[in-house]
């Protein structure tokens, strides 16, 4: 089992950068595919992006798709979302997410049911 924690969220004017981490126990983060979601209020849950725990691919909702980037250091069980050129429809509240072992594909990654652990979420606030 995996515990996962969000920080780096706060408020920055459109056209600003945030840099997102969640850092996660256990000494098995390399085993974990991980990813991001973000929930506006009124809105559904949707994906942001995701990086795989075998080859490192990444994938991004078209929404964040060349502004947004998201890596990974096993060495220190943390997971980041560097945000660039932010806009005011990016507020929302983004959540780390975790899955062990495979299963996070192209036809998978933007599915929360994909996922086994959640983080307590990190607001981010991008005025106009």
């Amino acid at each position: 089992q995996v515990q996962l924690v969000e920080s780096g969220g706060g408020l920055v004017q459109a056209g600003g950068s945030l840099r997102l981490s969640c850092a996660a126990s256990g000494r098995t983060f390399g085993n974990y595919a991980m990813g991001w979601f973000r929930q506006a209020p009124g809105k559904e849950r949707e994906s942001v992006a995701a990086i795989s725990n075998s080859d490192g691919r990444t994938y991004y909702a078209d929404s964040v798709k060349g502004r947004f980037t998201i890596s990974r250091d096993n060495a220190k069980n943390t997971m980041y979302l560097q945000m660039n050129s932010l806009k005011p429809e990016d507020t929302a509240v983004y959540y780390c997410t975790a899955r062990y072992g495979p299963g996070i594909y192209s036809s998978t990654w933007y599915k929360s049911s994909a996922y086994n652990y959640w983080g307590q979420g990190t607001q981010v606030t991008v005025s106009s």
